[in-house]
């Protein structure tokens, strides 16, 4: 049993890994997409995707959530105004990475975590702990500190950061797992992106074969790089604890991070970098408080498993009907009262 949960475990750290990995290598794959511009990309990835996400339902033959789906036009709706968010963010970060700025789309998965905090409280009236209440507040000086750098707000950052804030909060209402919901939201994609992708061929300004054959499967490979991360997040979710999750999901910004300074050679000026330390510091105290919540939480599931399982011995020791135990025919073990049991 331990064997085997310790098993499950690695396994999930390394989906883990993968995914979080791809998503923060992803800067490199974009690039190699140009001429085609940013909006042509994002069309392609919508519909290249559902192809994707689609044939690996058929393999699976994983439907049964999809008249569910249709029957609740409330949820429906949610899938729309999730597919219209991710749409946003997917399109802005395309764009931001072709055009030089790779380490403030870093930023923007950075504060990602602060700007949900905000969100729960905004809208979902929840209450923070004191190390919450800091590093939010910590995370806004950030954004003054950059602003202040810029010359401007961090646009593409916020943009970024707010956009995939909503779309978790959307689909924490929806509640359909990755594969399935990245499934629904692609559909709705779905026909804009062709109409838009016949109308650019149509004035001859389609790089879709126009380019070449490499070309045509790198667009096509859009899906493929967008899927493939989302299986593996999808099979480390359920096998990893969720404040793992939480730590991992920083290895995605810390590689877009690195990428832009050591391998786009992006500009890093003293404000910028006094701007992301701060940002980092309000993360360490998020990380900080949710590790001491989380052992906090354990401490205590243990202490109330530990009495219930006194209890119970004491209400074996005092219970008058004593017990026996006996093999059934299946193998199994049962407990039956001894004044029961037949007579000798």
């Amino acid at each position: 049993m331990t064997e085997k949960s310790d098993g499950e475990r690695r396994k999930g750290l390394l989906n883990g890994f993968a995914a979080y990995g791809m998503w923060g290598l992803v800067p490199l794959f974009w690039p190699l997409l140009q001429p085609a511009g940013a909006v042509e990309i994002l069309a392609h990835r919508m519909i290249w995707s559902l192809l994707f996400v689609g044939a690996a339902l058929l393999v699976v033959r994983r439907w049964a959530w999809l008249g569910e789906l249709l029957r609740q036009p409330r949820k429906l709706a949610l899938v729309t105004v999730a597919a219209a968010v991710i749409t946003v963010n997917w399109g802005v970060y395309i764009w931001a990475v072709n055009s030089g700025h790779v380490v403030e789309a870093s930023l923007g998965y950075f504060i990602n975590p602060l700007v949900t905090i905000a969100i729960g409280v905004l809208l979902l009236k929840e209450r923070l702990r004191p190390a919450q209440w800091a590093a939010v507040g910590v995370g806004f000086a950030a954004v003054l500190v950059l602003a202040i750098g810029y010359g401007r707000p961090p646009w593409i950052s916020l943009c970024l950061a707010f956009s995939f804030a909503t779309y978790g909060l959307v689909k924490k209402k929806v509640n359909l797992g990755g594969i399935e919901s990245l499934a629904a939201e692609t559909a709705v994609q779905f026909l804009p992106a062709l109409g838009y992708l016949l109308w650019l061929g149509s004035r001859g300004e389609s790089t879709f074969g126009a380019e070449g054959a490499g070309h045509a499967v790198l667009l096509a490979a859009t899906g493929l790089v967008t899927a493939l991360p989302m299986v593996c997040f999808g099979a480390a979710a359920i096998r990893v604890p969720l404040s793992t999750m939480g730590l991992l999901q920083y290895l995605a910004p810390v590689f877009q991070f690195l990428l832009g300074i050591l391998y786009f050679k992006e500009a890093m000026p003293p404000e910028r970098w006094a701007g992301f330390a701060l940002v980092w510091l309000a993360l360490m105290l998020l990380t900080w408080d949710a590790l001491r919540t989380a052992r906090r939480s354990a401490h205590v599931l243990a202490t109330e498993r530990a009495r219930a399982a006194t209890a119970a011995a004491t209400a074996a020791v005092t219970d008058p009907v004593d017990t026996a135990v006996v093999a059934n025919p299946a193998g199994a073990v049962d407990t039956v009262d001894v004044v029961d049991a037949p007579k000798a």
